[in-house]
C-alpha cells in the first residue's frame, strides 16, 4: 500500500492529480519550479474541493484533504515518494531535463508515471534513466471527475510496473485500460480528429459554434460539443497534440485547420484566457 507520492506540475493535470491522490488518503508532495504554478494549482484545488463539498461529495472535512498535500518548488522533498507522477509541459525536452534532475532523488524502487498525452512513452523511458520502472499514465481532464486513465507501457517497461500502475489506478479510484505505445493512445487517436473536424466546419462557416455543438450534443449524445470541449482543455493544447499526431503518422485527420493558428496568434485558447470559440469574459 503506498502512503506517499510525488507529483511534477501544477497545472490543470498537475493540480487534479494532486488533488485525486490526496482525497483518496495519500500523502502527496506537490512540486513545481515555479511560485506563481504553485499559487494557481493551489487555488484550482481549493475551488474542485468547494464544488465537492457543496455536493455532498466529500468523505472528510477539507482540511483534512489538504493537509495530506505539501506545496514545495524543493526536488529533494520527494527523496521517500513511493510513486511518481509527472505532469509538466508536453515537450520531451522538459519532460528529459526533470527527469535527469530528479533521478537520483527519487528512490530506484518508486514508479515513474507520465502523464503525457501525446509523446512516445519509449523515448520517455530510455530519457527516464529507469525504463523498467517507467509507464504512462494519461489522466483526463478534469482529473478529479473523470474515471478514466490510459495506462501505456514503453518496450522497456517491466511487467511489474504495469501491474503496479494498475493498482495505483484503483486506489485513486479510476478504471485503467492498457494500450499500446502509439501516437494518441486509445481516446486521442479518436477524439482528436473528431475535435479537428469541428474547427473546420467551423472555419467553412457551415455553422456557428453554439449550431455545432448543439448538433453533436443532441444528434451523437455526447454531453459537451467538440468546439465546448476544446475550449475546456485549451485550443493550444488541441493544435499542439493534433501536430504532434500528424508528425508521428503523416495522416491529415490530425492537421489542424489554420483558424486555430490564428486562435493562438490572438490567444484566443479557451476558458483559460476567457475566449475560445466562445466568449468567456462575461461568465462565472
Amino acid at each position: 500500500m503506498f502512503k506517499k507520492v510525488a507529483v511534477f506540475g501544477t497545472g490543470s493535470m498537475g493540480s487534479g492529480i494532486i488533488q485525486t491522490a490526496a482525497m483518496n488518503g495519500l500523502k502527496v508532495v506537490a512540486i513545481d519550479a515555479q511560485p506563481a504554478s504553485i499559487e494557481r494549482g493551489k487555488k484550482i484545488i481549493e475551488k474542485s474541493l468547494a464544488r465537492f463539498e457543496k455536493k455532498g461529495k466529500l468523505a472528510e472535512a477539507v482540511n483534512e484533504i489538504t493537509d495530506r498535500i505539501e506545496f514545495t518548488t524543493d526536488i529533494q522533498k520527494a527523496s521517500d515518494a513511493e510513486f511518481v507522477f509527472e505532469a509538466v509541459f508536453e515537450d520531451i525536452g522538459v519532460k528529459s531535463e526533470l527527469y535527469k534532475k530528479i533521478n537520483d532523488i527519487v528512490p530506484k524502487t518508486a514508479v515513474f508515471a507520465s502523464n503525457t498525452s501525446s509523446l512516445s512513452m519509449t523515448e520517455l523511458a530510455k530519457a527516464s534513466g529507469r525504463s523498467e520502472n517507467f509507464i504512462g499514465m494519461h489522466f483526463f481532464n478534469p482529473v478529479p471527475m473523470m474515471k478514466l486513465v490510459e495506462i501505456i507501457p514503453a518496450l522497456q517497461t517491466a511487467s511489474s510496473t504495469v501491474e503496479t500502475a494498475k493498482e495505483m489506478a484503483k486506489i485513486l479510484g479510476k478504471t485503467a485500460v492498457v494500450c499500446k505505445d502509439t501516437p494518441g493512445f486509445i481516446v486521442n487517436r479518436i477524439l482528436v480528429p473528431y475535435m479537428l473536424e469541428a474547427a473546420r466546419v467551423y472555419d467553412a462557416q457551415i455553422a456557428t459554434p453554439e449550431q455545432i455543438d448543439t448538433a453533436m450534443k443532441l444528434g451523437a449524445g455526447v454531453p459537451m460539443g467538440p468546439l465546448e470541449l476544446m475550449d475546456f482543455t485549451g485550443v493550444d493544447i488541441a493544435y499542439f497534440v493534433g501536430n504532434i499526431l500528424y508528425d508521428e503518422t503523416k495522416d491529415k485527420k490530425f492537421l489542424p485547420p489554420n483558424i486555430m493558428a490564428k486562435m493562438i496568434q490572438a490567444g484566443w485558447l479557451g476558458r483559460k484566457t476567457g475566449k475560445g470559440f466562445y466568449d468567456y469574459s462575461n461568465k462565472d
